[in-house]
């Protein structure tokens, strides 16, 4: 199925002489996820990962991904005729290396212009004009050779009333007007969904898990226009919309807009989230401030009603995922389970909470060797039985008014051997070890990785991946820029100052191919200690309820402060949970929050 594809997508850059050409796991908004219809890149390569680039030649294929989704995407590609390119591994070409090396002289690029951002199409004109060669960004091939594709989402609308928002509408808008005032900005194009979605205090539907709604928006000193497929605003939606003054347009008027914005005018927008597509139809003699969006840091940094709210979203989303472990644990070997139906139960107990709205992502139910995949994602074909033994890795996560949780717990089956005792303990110890971190205000995710990562590098072992991300309120699971990582990775931008009132991952984890895997992650809210002689001290606050599953715990590899992190964590849990619970269900809680 994939070779045909590929051979009619090269017919198609015959036609147009285009020698390669670039499909992006993108839709026009640069989103992390995206909705059925722009998933060109699962289309022509059969990969379903959440994060990929495809490079189509007249000859060759390639596919690149990051360590995540090593061991998925080698299975996936089987007998496609896509190469495998491992990101960020020695001796592996990046996509712009790859481009630059096959494009002869004089030939061309070509990927649909609204699916790559500007900044990456400038690096592709960039690597076509030392070619003397060409881009063609202005058709979306794979839409001729994929016959049934599913239409844009039109999902409906709601209005996030302020008790859960914590701030209105017009309050945000003046204070993005302040940041373009002081950067001199005339116009601000805004593109990311997230940000749009925050910035009305308005959700929708139109990504799997993640509330937003396809659109775009420009505001100027005296106008806020929003571009949408206007058939979703209702009644109620289009009387708060006047009440905000903000005016709608069609979804694809942008691209007869922006041509419209004068010369004199002064643009600030982020070519990093902007599509190349707008980004090139500005008047090339605009002044544009090439910036982080304001509205990313406001959006981050979770105000007190924000907080609060979400602590009380993980006191019902901590009930769900105890009472599913209760339920594991007790049934394991009685009764027969699977992946599925361990996800599907776990889904069941969210969806018994007040103000469920929808799960925050996929949940990842991971059996055995099938958790060494950071990413995995059961199916029918996958979907393997659970057995009282090893462990079952489960990451999962709710959006409720309240806000949005992501929490994984790696559950003890049965009995498991010394090593995997050793590494389950080992990533509690990196877990604690993070949350419990105080330091001064100025430190970023970078400085504190090493907490999390070092009781692991000191036994020889890594996760490829990031230590955490920020959360979103109601929106994406991934939000920076605050995060946690080792090192600077130039397609991540979460590397911003810890902020009060910044909520983030902490998700330490150990993956060995072929046996199993290990992840514990809570989410943490930052916030400040004390101000001495020596600044402003920060420290963590763990808003996660859920035990830690003490039968893969080895105690005696733990020091005297590791074990009192710990007990700490499980007493906080059973303080908070236990008033929810069944009698039976909190004696057996008792017995997996006790002090070890």
């Amino acid at each position: 199925m994939i070779p045909e594809r590929l051979t009619a997508l090269r017919e198609e850059m015959k036609r147009r002489s285009i020698d390669i050409y670039v499909v992006p796991t993108a839709d026009f908004h640069e989103s992390e996820y995206v909705g059925e219809h722009f998933k060109a890149r699962k289309f022509i390569t059969g990969f379903t990962g959440s994060a990929g680039t495809a490079v189509i030649t007249l000859k060759e294929a390639g596919l690149w991904t990051d360590g995540r989704y090593f061991v998925q995407a080698e299975k996936q590609l089987e007998g496609s005729t896509v190469t495998l390119y491992r990101m960020a591994e020695e001796g592996v070409p990046t996509v712009e290396e790859f481009v630059k090396d096959k494009l002869p002289q004089g030939g061309c690029i070509g990927f649909d212009g609204r699916t790559v951002n500007g900044a990456w199409g400038e690096k592709f004109v960039a690597i076509a004009e030392e070619k003397k060669g060409s881009l063609f960004v202005g058709e979306d091939l794979i839409n001729l050779i994929w016959t049934d594709r599913p239409e844009l989402s039109k999902a409906p609308l709601f209005i996030l009333e302020e008790k859960y928002s914590g701030k209105s509408t017009a309050e945000k808008i003046k204070d993005v007007r302040a940041k373009m005032a002081e950067e001199g900005a005339d116009v601000h194009i805004l593109t990311s969904l997230c940000d749009i979605a925050w910035l009305l205090n308005i959700r929708g539907g139109d990504i799997q898990s993640v509330p937003v709604v396809l659109s775009y928006l420009v505001l100027t000193r005296d106008q806020c226009i929003w571009f949408l497929q206007e058939e979703v605003v209702d009644d109620t939606i289009r009387a708060y919309l006047k009440e905000n003054h903000i005016e709608t347009r069609p979804y694809d008027d942008i691209y007869t807009y922006v041509p419209t914005i004068p010369e004199s005018a002064v643009v600030l927008m982020n070519k990093s989230s902007v599509n190349y597509r707008i980004c090139s139809e500005l008047n090339k003699n605009i002044q544009v401030i090439n910036k982080p969006n304001p509205t990313e840091l406001m959006k981050a940094v979770k105000n007190p009603v924000e907080v609060d709210n979400t602590r009380l979203a993980h006191v019902k989303d901590g009930v769900a995922v105890t009472k599913f472990m209760y339920w594991l644990k007790t049934n394991i070997g009685k009764i027969p389970m699977t992946e599925i139906s361990a996800s599907d139960y776990l889904e069941a107990r969210r969806r018994e909470q007040e103000n469920f709205i929808d799960l925050s992502f996929t949940t990842i139910s991971a059996y055995g060797a099938n958790a060494a995949m950071m990413h995995y994602s059961a199916t029918p074909e996958s979907n393997t039985e659970l057995k009282p033994e090893g462990f079952l890795l489960v990451d999962s996560g709710g959006h409720y008014y309240e806000g949005t949780t992501d929490i994984t717990r790696t559950f003890v089956l049965g009995p498991i051997s010394d090593e995997m005792k050793q590494h389950f303990t080992a990533v509690c110890r990196s877990n604690m070890k993070l949350a419990n971190a105080k330091f001064l205000y100025g430190a970023c995710g970078l400085n504190l990785d090493i907490l999390a990562r070092g009781p692991l590098w000191d036994m020889g072992i890594d996760y490829k991946c990031g230590t955490g991300h920020g959360v979103g309120y109601i929106l994406n699971v991934h939000e920076g820029p605050n995060g946690f990582r080792w090192k600077i990775v130039p397609e991540r931008h979460d590397s911003g100052v810890l902020e009060e009132g910044m909520i983030t991952t902490d998700e330490p984890g150990v993956y060995l191919e072929g046996k199993y895997g290990i992840r514990t992650e809570n989410e943490l809210v930052c916030r400040k200690a004390e101000k001495n002689e020596y600044g402003q001290f920060m420290e963590f606050e763990n808003i996660t309820y859920a035990p830690i599953d003490l039968d893969g715990i080895d105690p005696e590899q733990m020091s005297p402060r590791e074990k009192q992190m710990l007990n700490d964590y499980h007493k906080k849990v059973y303080e908070v949970l236990s008033p929810y619970m069944t009698e039976e269900e909190n004696e057996w809680l008792k017995k997996y929050t006790r002090a070890i």
